[in-house]
């Protein structure tokens, strides 16, 4: 990825990582269905009448719209409802990042470089860490629905990148429109129509506003730009930059919300930077090959690899 493309992944990864905080403190008194329905709502209308739907069939948007969307953040806001917190609900979802890169592989054929599997599995330690830190402080089923809306995240994300749908504002409004309503029916079903309603009346000016922010900022901005950089490079190179949203939705947890965290996140959150640098190639790890071995299959011992200028064999920081 070139510079611009860099910074612009980093940008939705803070987006995307204060968005945890906007939605515990906007959600109030909503039900967590209707709110994730509002929320697709903003983003739908009026935009899906001033955008041009993308030149991909509609079934190819209505399945981004239903896992990347839909799958996901209902049951991410069930999961917070349930008690899972900001930061700890930032740092779950991200097994979607492994999930991505798994699915990509075996339906796009996109093989993950050593460099990636290396900085994925330090991410998957780094959630682990989290897991048995927490132990029994957050219910199972909040933690099962959090990876649950982390592997939707993931399959939508290789539909999207299957779809190589050109420009992502377009996708992003467009499969937007087929997630309000199943919202609105299942937060009816489960709720019930006077929860509903109750709901709607008292929504107060925390729910606009974070409705604003995660509808206009998170969905309209950060969906477009993140799809698009799927439309221009594997999943591989674009998805391990979500991993440092936990790191900006703890701090803002901590900062705004007194949600301290403990030594687990912590140590999770390095684990999780790591993994995003080094499968980046921001920080490259010595490879055990003997000498004189190339380091790529079919390359010659001692040339450069094609596409990478040539590198002394020591790690360094780029």
């Amino acid at each position: 990825m070139n510079r611009r493309d860099t910074f612009l992944a980093v940008l939705v990864a803070s987006l995307w990582g204060f968005n945890f905080v906007v939605i515990d403190w906007g959600m109030g008194t909503v039900p967590p269905l209707l709110f994730a329905a509002i929320r697709f709502a903003v983003v739908a209308v009026p935009a899906c009448f001033l955008v041009p739907r993308p030149a991909v069939p509609f079934r190819t948007v209505a399945a981004v719209g239903a896992f990347m969307s839909l799958g996901q953040f209902g049951l991410l806001y069930l999961s917070m409802h349930l008690g899972m917190p900001p930061g700890l609900a930032a740092l779950v979802l991200q097994a979607q990042v492994v999930f991505t890169i798994v699915i990509a592989a075996v339906v796009l054929r996109e093989r993950p470089s050593r460099a990636q599997v290396a900085g994925v599995a330090l991410g998957v330690a780094g959630l682990a860490v989290v897991g048995i830190g927490i132990g029994g402080s957050i219910t199972l089923l909040a933690l099962t629905l959090c990876l649950l809306a982390g592997l939707s995240w993931g399959i939508g994300n290789v539909v999207s990148r299957s779809s190589k749908a050109p420009g992502g504002l377009a996708l992003t409004v467009w499969s937007a429109t087929v997630v309000p309503v199943p919202l609105l029916a299942l937060s009816l079903l489960i709720d019930g129509p006077a929860e509903v309603g109750r709901g709607l009346a008292h929504i107060g000016w925390h729910g606009a506003l974070s409705t604003v922010y995660t509808a206009g900022l998170c969905s309209l901005v950060g969906y477009a730009i993140f799809n698009r950089l799927l439309s221009r490079y594997p999943s591989g190179q674009v998805v391990p930059w979500v991993l440092l949203a936990p790191v900006v939705a703890m701090a803002s947890s901590w900062a705004l919300l007194g949600e301290a965290p403990g030594p687990a996140e912590l140590a999770g959150a390095v684990l999780l930077v790591a993994g995003v640098l080094i499968a980046q190639g921001t920080i490259r790890v010595r490879s055990a090959r003997r000498a004189g071995e190339p380091a790529v299959p079919g390359a010659v011992a001692g040339e450069p690899v094609p596409g990478e200028p040539p590198r002394a064999a020591v790690s360094v920081l780029d």
